[in-house]
């Protein structure tokens, strides 16, 4: 825990590292995309954006850390769990929200846990804030460049998925309801979401960052194919 960026703040520390003791805890186990680690970087990333921005950072840091509490992925498609656990712990940390300011916090953080996550092409985002904006930069990022290609890879082998098939293209006009239930093979999900983050990025770190490493997939994915025909 050491490594992470902490606040100034003796209460707002105390609820970081609470938060981030929950957290692990609760992703014990969890599939190597979608683990502490994944958490790790969403935070710090959150952190590196907020820097640029007039931003709340503790709804930041915390929106940040419990993004992922209970991904609906590895819930049967529930996406109430998250936002469920996510509002029942912060209530337990009060104290540390300084009174008047709890209710509201809670709230702004579970609107982004609701918001957050890419749910198919045609989703219409219901919420706005330049806090989730930062956050879903920073959860962004992560599904891009290197990092990107591994959690792809590793959800892809993790749910038995195909590494590529030719014969199914990818489907860039999916309901939310169908992109849930797809089992594409892994390459798919490189056109059905990871190369359309580029341009939904929200802050200019975020872009900035993105656009580096959006063109690192891109080299992949020619390399891939290039392997895959025998031509290299």
């Amino acid at each position: 825990m050491s490594s992470l960026p902490l606040f100034n703040d003796a209460s707002e520390a105390v609820l970081i590292q609470n938060t981030i003791a929950f957290v692990k805890t609760e992703l014990k186990g969890a599939e190597g995309g979608h683990d502490w680690f994944h958490i790790e970087r969403v935070y710090k990333n959150s952190l590196l954006i907020a820097e640029s921005e007039k931003v709340d950072k503790i709804v930041i840091a915390l929106g940040a850390l419990l993004h992922d509490i209970a991904d609906s992925k590895f819930h049967g498609g529930d996406e109430t769990v998250g936002p469920k656990k996510a509002r029942e712990f912060l209530k337990a940390q009060n104290f540390f929200l300084h009174g008047e300011r709890a209710s509201e916090t809670i709230q702004h953080v579970v609107k982004i846990i609701e918001n957050i996550s890419f749910k198919g092409g045609n989703k219409t985002q219901k919420f706005t804030s330049k806090e989730l904006d930062v956050v879903q930069d920073a959860d962004r990022l992560d599904a891009l460049g290197a990092i990107g290609i591994a959690r792809t890879f590793n959800y892809g082998g993790f749910k038995g998925r195909k590494l590529y098939d030719p014969a199914i293209a990818p489907n860039l006009n999916m309901t939310p309801s169908e992109y849930k239930a797809s089992n594409a093979p892994t390459i798919n999900h490189f056109y059905e979401k990871l190369l359309l983050l580029k341009d939904r990025m929200n802050t200019k770190t975020g872009r900035k960052i993105a656009e580096e490493r959006h063109m690192f997939m891109e080299t992949f994915l020619e390399q891939f194919y290039a392997e895959w025909k025998g031509e290299k």
